[in-house]
């Protein structure tokens, strides 16, 4: 059964190890070291202290995928501004978890007073990201050539953005 829902402590590990996976085989994101479960912890502080979402997607009890809108930048003319980050467990995509958590994490930022989004998506020749965000109303308004590198090739992030009004 799955069950959409907010992080709770005893899921830092599951977001963990998602997101490690991702660090340690992909170039999704440009980390290279997969953060430890502490500082996913003051993550999700700085994401409930600013008052936004953070979620989790639960199949079978177990942490399948998680989602959350944090602030876009620190300054504070930004506050009004999120960006969204999304990843599933590799064995749960392509079954819809992924349009569940955005939908919901766009729902919750609007709710909570942010007006835009962004969406910062690495060109990784797999346009799953892409068509996810573009079917959730997000526009295309620009392009970073090279400006990551990682397992041996430079990537390209494609900018995305949507107003949540």
């Amino acid at each position: 059964m799955t069950k959409l829902r907010p992080v709770r402590d005893a899921d830092l590990p599951g977001v963990a190890q998602i997101y490690a996976h991702y660090v340690e085989t992909s170039v999704a994101t440009f980390d290279e070291t997969p953060p430890g479960v502490e500082e996913w912890r003051a993550k999700r502080a700085v994401i409930a202290g600013a008052g936004l979402p953070f979620l989790v997607v639960e199949d079978d009890g177990e942490v399948a995928g998680f989602a959350y809108a944090g602030p876009y930048r620190p300054k504070p003319a930004y506050r009004h501004t999120v960006e969204d980050t999304l990843y599933l467990a590799p064995g749960a995509t392509g079954r819809g978890l992924g349009r569940v958590l955005l939908g919901e994490v766009i729902d919750r930022a609007a709710r909570a007073g942010a007006r835009q989004m962004v969406a910062v998506v690495a060109d990784s020749g797999d346009p799953a990201s892409l068509r996810l965000h573009t079917s959730f109303g997000f526009g295309e308004v620009g392009r970073l050539r090279s400006v990551g590198f990682k397992h041996g090739r430079w990537i390209d992030t494609v900018l995305l953005q949507r107003a949540l009004e």
